[in-house]
């Protein structure tokens, strides 16, 4: 599968931002996809995960409840709103996905490592 992560720009402090991950391929509703982000020379961090069929979801425990992913498998999407963003939250934030086989279990995967396939990346920039 091939991602495409869109819809990061410049805002300031307390507006919001929709990202999209467009994925390719006929599978789309067999893979967990997350969000992570990451700023320059840090690691690649953790921010939120959904399960293939979108009724598994688990956020990273400094988001405070102001993001929200989601995913639509009929468009091969999935998004991540983002409100009331704060400073702190500029990164270029990444989607990934992982294959689940048919019959397994949701495993909540937060590490970059229990994903195969990243999209490029999208820049976010929050404003003081």
């Amino acid at each position: 599968v091939q991602l495409q992560a869109s819809g990061g720009g410049l805002v300031q402090a307390g507006g919001s931002l929709r990202l999209s991950c467009v994925a390719s391929g006929r599978t789309f509703s067999s893979y967990d996809i997350a969000w992570f982000r990451q700023t320059p020379g840090s690691e690649r961090l953790f921010v939120a995960t959904i399960g293939k069929s979108g009724g598994n979801i688990f956020y990273s425990d400094s988001l405070d409840g102001r993001f929200t992913i989601s995913r639509d498998n009929a468009k091969n999407t999935v998004f991540l709103q983002m409100n009331n963003l704060k400073p702190e939250d500029t990164a270029v934030y990444y989607c990934a996905a992982t294959y689940v086989a048919y019959g397994s279990s949701w495993s909540c995967p937060r590490a970059p490592y229990q994903y195969d396939y990243w999209g490029q990346g999208t820049q976010v920039t929050v404003s003081s």
